[in-house]
This record gives C-alpha cells, sequence and structure tokens, in this order.
C-alpha cells in the first residue's frame, strides 16, 4: 500500500476521493425529491407531460450516478495522480574541471585520517557540493593514468567510480605525474566548449618519473589555455603505508624487505602549478575544496542547462477533462426544447478544453543539435571516429530528448569500434561506450540495439570478444558489419541509427539484468592480463 503512494502527489487528501461522491450523490438526490415534490403540487404525471414535454422523466438515479462520477474525477484530479516521468531541467553556468587523482598505493598511508585517499575523497565531494554547475570527469593515475568517466554533470556516476577509487584500479604501481597531466590535457582539448577548463591534480608529490617531462606536460597545459592547480596531501613526517592481504594487515615493504615510509614532498606540485601560471594548495592549508573553488571562480564559465531531477509527472488534466466530457452530456440531457442554451454551455465547456490542450505546447526541436547530430554521425558512417566524437558529445547534451537519445547510442557506437580496433589501451573507449549506453538504457530500457552493444562491450572490455557487430572493422576473424545510422533529410527530424546485431535478446537481456549490480566490481577491478608488468624498484 505504501509504495502506491508515490503515485498521488498529496496523499492526505485521499479521504477527499472517498467523501466528495457521497455528498453530491446525497445532495443531487435530495434536490430531485424536492422538485419531485414541486412538481406533484401542480398535477399528474401525465398532466405535466403534457403541459411541459421538455422536462426530461428519466430516473433519478441515473443523474445521480452523472454527478457522483463526475465528482469522483474531480476528487481524484485533485489528490494528483502521478506516473511517466518529468525532467526539472535548470540554466546553470559553470566551468569543465578534469580531477586527476593520485591512486598509488602511498596514498593509503594514515598521515591523514582516516589515509591519504579517502582525505582526497572528501575534499572531491565537498568541491562539487561547492560547484552546481560545473563538469567534472574523473582520472585516476599511479604508474599510468586512467581515464574513469568523461565531462559530466551526473552525480550517481561520478559517485560510483569515486567510491571504487583504490590502488588496485590502474594496476601498474608507482607515481608518474606526467602521464596524468598529459591525458588529463587531451581530454580537455577534445571538448569544444565556450567556457574556460581546468586541470585538479591531488597528490602527495611523491612522484618517480622524470621532472623535465612533467614540467613540459604543464608548459603544455598552459600553452592551451587549461587552468592547472595542485592539491597535496599528506605530511613531511610521513607514515608507513598499510597492507591488507587475505584480511591480514601488514605494512609495505620495498624490493630489499624494508619498510616503506612515505613522505608528502609539495615541491614538484609547487613547481608544477608555477610552470603552468596555476595555483598551487599545500596539503597543510585549512579548507582546500573552499580554495579550489576560490580558484576556479576566476575563470569564465560556461552557460548551460542541467537536469536537476527526475520524478513522476503530475498527470490530474485527464481526470479534469474526463470530468468536463461527463458534465457536457448532462449539460444536454437536461431538456428537449432548450438545445440552444446547452449547446451555448457546451460551447463554452470545449473552449476550456481547448484552452487546456493547446497549454500543453510540443517541446521545439534543438535545430543546432539536430546539425550537430548529423554531422557527427556523417562522420561516423566516413569511418573518422576521432572527428565524430566532438559533435556527437554537443549533440548528447542537447534538450531534445530524441536527438539526445540518437547521439548517445551513436557516441558510444563510436567508442566501441575504437575499443575493437584497439591493440593496446582498448579499456578507455569501451568503458566511455559502456557509460554511452547505461546512459541511453536509464531512459530506453526496451533499446534492444542499445542492450546488445552494451553486452558487446562488456565482453569485449572482459576480453571475452564475442561475434556480433557494434563496430565497423576491427581485428581478428570474419569483417564485422559496419553500421550505417543514415543524416537527417529535413532539419526538423532526426533519424534512429540502424541497428547494430549482436547477441540474442535473450543473452543481452541476462546480462543487462547482473550489470547493474556488478557494476561496482567492473570499475572497481582490473583484467590481469591488460594490466602491464610493474616496474622493479618503487612501486608505490
Amino acid at each position: 500500500m505504501m509504495a502506491l503512494l508515490r503515485f498521488i502527489q498529496w496523499p492526505w487528501a485521499l479521504p477527499i476521493v472517498i467523501l466528495l461522491p457521497i455528498v453530491t450523490a446525497w445532495l443531487v438526490r435530495w434536490g430531485l425529491r424536492a422538485r419531485a415534490q414541486r412538481l406533484q403540487r401542480l398535477g399528474t404525471p401525465s398532466m405535466i407531460a403534457r403541459l411541459a414535454p421538455s422536462i426530461r422523466t428519466d430516473h433519478p438515479w441515473t443523474k445521480v450516478a452523472r454527478a457522483a462520477l463526475a465528482t469522483l474525477l474531480l476528487g481524484i484530479a485533485l489528490v494528483g495522480p502521478r506516473w511517466g516521468v518529468e525532467q526539472t531541467v535548470v540554466k546553470q553556468q559553470g566551468v569543465d574541471v578534469v580531477l586527476a587523482l593520485d591512486a598509488s598505493t602511498s596514498m593509503l598511508a594514515t598521515d591523514e585520517r582516516p589515509n591519504r585517499l579517502l582525505a582526497m575523497k572528501q575534499e572531491i565531494n565537498r568541491l562539487r557540493d561547492l560547484s552546481p554547475g560545473d563538469r567534472f570527469a574523473l582520472l585516476a593515475f599511479a604508474g599510468r593514468s586512467y581515464i574513469l568517466t568523461p565531462l559530466t554533470v551526473d552525480n550517481s556516476a561520478l559517485d560510483l567510480f569515486l567510491q571504487n577509487l583504490d590502488p588496485t584500479i590502474v594496476g601498474q604501481g608507482g607515481s608518474s605525474l606526467a602521464s596524468a597531466l598529459r591525458q588529463a590535457t587531451n581530454l580537455l582539448a577534445l571538448n569544444k566548449s565556450q567556457g574556460d577548463k581546468a586541470i585538479v591534480l591531488m597528490s602527495d608529490g611523491e612522484g618517480f618519473d622524470n621532472a623535465d617531462e612533467v614540467l613540459a606536460e604543464a608548459r603544455r597545459a598552459r600553452a592551451m589555455g587549461l587552468r592547472v592547480i595542485t592539491v597535496g596531501f599528506g605530511t613531511r613526517a610521513g607514515s608507513t603505508i598499510p597492507i591488507v592481504e587475505n584480511r591480514v594487515t601488514t605494512q609495505k615493504r620495498d624490493e630489499n624487505g624494508n619498510i616503506v615510509v612515505t613522505h608528502y614532498q609539495p615541491d614538484l606540485l609547487k613547481a608544477i602549478a608555477d610552470e603552468a601560471k596555476g595555483d598551487f594548495i599545500d596539503a597543510g592549508a585549512p579548507d582546500r575544496a573552499g580554495r579550489i573553488r576560490l580558484a576556479l571562480n576566476n575563470l569564465h564559465a560556461n552557460p548551460r542547462s542541467v537536469v536537476s531531477g527526475e520524478n513522476l509527472g503530475v498527470q490530474y488534466q485527464w481526470f479534469v477533462l474526463a470530468a468536463l466530457v461527463l458534465l457536457a452530456f448532462d449539460t444536454f440531457a437536461q431538456t428537449r426544447r432548450r438545445r440552444r442554451r446547452a449547446v451555448g454551455a457546451a460551447a463554452t465547456t470545449a473552449t476550456m478544453l481547448l484552452v487546456m490542450i493547446s497549454c500543453r505546447r510540443p517541446p521545439e526541436r534543438d535545430k543546432p543539435a539536430i546539425a550537430l547530430y548529423n554531422t557527427g554521425t556523417t562522420l561516423l558512417l566516413r569511418d573518422s571516429l576521432a572527428q565524430a566524437i566532438p559533435p556527437l558529445t554537443k549533440a548528447s547534451d542537447s534538450k531534445d530528448a530524441e536527438v539526445r537519445h540518437h547521439a548517445r547510442f551513436n557516441l558510444g557506437l563510436d567508442y566501441l569500434v575504437q575499443g575493437r580496433r584497439a591493440k593496446d589501451s582498448a579499456d578507455a573507449p569501451l568503458d566511455s561506450a559502456l557509460y554511452r549506453y547505461k546512459q541511453v538504457l536509464e531512459v530506453a530500457v526496451a533499446d534492444s540495439d542499445a542492450r546488445w552493444n552494451y553486452e558487446l562491450a562488456l565482453r569485449q572490455r572482459k576480453g571475452g570478444g564475442g561475434g556480433g557487430g557494434g563496430g565497423g572493422g576491427g581485428g581478428g576473424g570474419g569483417k564485422s558489419q559496419t553500421p550505417s545510422p543514415s543524416p537527417a533529410q529535413s532539419p526538423n527530424q532526426a533519424p534512429a541509427p540502424r541497428p547494430v546485431p549482436g547477441m540474442t535478446p535473450q543473452q543481452a537481456e541476462a546480462v543487462l539484468n547482473a550489470a547493474e549490480d556488478k557494476e561496482t566490481d567492473v570499475q572497481g577491478k582490473r583484467q590481469k592480463k591488460n594490466v602491464p608488468t610493474p616496474p622493479r624498484g618503487k612501486d608505490w
């Protein structure tokens, strides 16, 4: 019973649904009885029928039932019945930020409570609370860097990847600040938005790569107009690194068997900020998230529409419409000779209905987004995969639901083809493909083409391969079918991409049902065969 209350906006008004028809039926019955008593004083029923033939002699319970049913429908409309999906779109301004997060083993040190990694997550969550209009991308790095999410305002996706962020998500030990800066710069370079962009590098500063290479990447970021903010974690006194294996906690040791003590080293982080003309926030500074927000406030924000939430839509108008139709029918049934007045009353009711219906104007099509979608789809047809990503990415944020749906599908298809063709580092495009298809399936669960491609990307990422389409070309044996989504023939119509064959619907259904439960494990664990061999020496 409680589960059904979510479909009602005002549960406290439910007694009205029962009381209103009862009271109305009693009043109508009482009025009809009083009218019949007045007519009896004038003469017999046969005499009244001859003198006033326009007076209807219907059974009194017919009118009572019509009136009670009309008030019942109005009572249901009053409590606010809800179904379907209603989105709230908010106009906001924000910047695009890539959070480059140190996920090396040294971040498990406990010189910050509870440890450096958890302290970093807490600062990220505070920064997101202070930046509701900004888009964030997550990038984890240790011995190499790895994109967790593209730029997004989807808080659920960011929460999912932050929850799973730990040293096992990267796999290769060490701390390579250069690769993190390089990949963050490349990620922002693909985004063509008009607003400013920033890289927030969070680390303990204990990097083992070449300092000149790191500073060269900082200069490259500055040359591309990116704001670089470095944030420190840890203490100079340092701490040992606890390692949990088989529920037994030990201390991290180096290759010689000595216990490792990791120290906060701010020099390289400060040098990066100085070289990029950015900002450095020391580990001992209070309110690090607030200081990052102050640095981002100096950037030029880009206006965007953000979907702040989805809820069940209020659908009271359908019950009001049914009640008005019933009352209009009752108006026609009152008399026989005064039809003209009845027609006028019905015309007034019809005018009210037309005014109410006209208020629900169909949404306007997003023509710029349609043009971007057509451009990206054409490039995808020509196998220009990298060039197709920017226009499809912009189209995927459109307010036009149809264009947004098809753009996300084609964007996932683009990443899926790249992932199947890539010989090395195929995880990043495959993860992007899974993310895009998940966006499609959250809105259209019954989209069988998206289910098939999601399952194919999931199997490909696990190293299982598998037949079926989902990409153009790719390595291996037989050549898979190349998708051919047709460009729109008119500016007012966005076409659906052609289906890509994959697994059977039964297999896709089974995998998709289990995908949500396994998503945390899929993102938190790496396949061992895709993880490079850790270098000898310092791997923390």
